[in-house]
């Protein structure tokens, strides 16, 4: 017999956060470094990146968007899209309450990040955990912990290379470099098994494999790279994409593509860390550096994670 379900179910959607001033910033920095002291040096700096791209985060207003399209693709009367930040307001913890004043019983969670890591994506899973305690709730939560090579995605992006490589003359396109990049993390998940390194490199074969990037008996027009490492001292994953447009230009490489597959919204690790930064690398080295637009609200993108919904609520529906 099927599971009885009171609808609708719950859908919480959930992303990193960021701030909405620039007077924000020393508090985001503070939970994001679970109350740590955030040094002068590196707030001034945090700030000043901020300040280059507007003054303030725009993952918020580009999540809720996000939501909204996903809610519109869902049948209302089944499904509620919540939208929960991990380290800024609406807090994950807070918004879970929420869905347990509103009723829901059952629900489903997702991440607006494709590849899995225990120290990422478990993490909102754990801030889920931490909400029903908060709340005394009692909600049967499903995690969607991956999509790293849902085909939709992969299209999407293969879609995003073609719209790099078109910036170019047809003539040239076979000059042109495509650079797959995400946000770096500690070199210790490579020895706690941690799957994020690996699923990464698989979306960038998939993705260069989609965009006719390898062909048979010539170099791949296609590397890879991590981006935006944290300030702590270990050893984090590289290379480090200010290190690798350098290395390409001194292999004869003048035109890159960036497409930074780990993240699927403009925020500061792309708006600064690749348009400002890597851009400035670019040129000091002779290259040309163009980053098409990050997925946002791409309809395959949207569907991907609708696709991924109703797969998961598929045992409560008993459609």
């Amino acid at each position: 017999m099927r599971e009885k379900v009171h609808y609708p179910i719950g859908v919480l959607i959930m992303a990193y956060g960021g701030p909405n001033s620039l007077e924000e910033i020393p508090g985001y920095l503070a939970d994001i470094r679970n109350g740590r002291p955030t040094s002068p040096a590196v707030l001034e700096e945090i700030t000043h990146n901020y300040s280059r791209i507007g003054g303030k985060s725009p993952l918020l207003e580009i999540s809720q968007q996000q939501v909204a399209a996903v809610q519109a693709r869902l049948d209302p009367e089944r499904f509620r899209c919540y939208l929960g930040m991990r380290h800024w307001a609406p807090w994950i913890e807070e918004v879970v309450g929420q869905m347990v004043e509103d009723g829901i019983t059952h629900a489903i969670s997702l991440v607006l990040a494709p590849h899995f890591s225990k120290l990422s994506i478990a993490k909102y899973q754990e801030k889920i955990a931490d909400g029903l305690a908060m709340y005394h709730g009692s909600i049967e939560f499903r995690h969607i912990s991956s999509y790293h090579d849902a085909p939709l995605y992969i299209q999407a992006l293969a879609d995003r290379v073609r719209e790099g490589l078109a910036r170019w003359p047809e003539e040239e396109r076979e000059t042109v470099h495509v650079v797959f990049s995400a946000h770096s993390l500690p070199t210790r998940i490579l020895r706690m098994g941690d799957p994020y390194d690996s699923q990464l490199r698989e979306t960038a074969r998939l993705v260069a494999q989609a965009a006719g990037l390898d062909t048979p008996g010539e170099p791949p027009r296609w590397s890879w790279s991590y981006q935006s490492a944290g300030r702590s001292p270990e050893p984090w994953l590289g290379p480090q994409l200010e290190e690798h447009i350098p290395a390409l230009a001194s292999q004869g490489i003048r035109n890159i593509v960036s497409v930074p597959v780990g993240f699927v919204a403009d925020h500061v690790e792309i708006l600064y860390d690749i348009d400002i930064e890597a851009q400035e690398v670019a040129r000091a080295h002779g290259v040309r550096l163009e980053r098409p637009p990050a997925l946002n609200t791409d309809p395959r993108f949207i569907q991907t994670l609708v696709d991924l919904i109703q797969e998961q609520a598929a045992p409560w529906l008993g459609d």
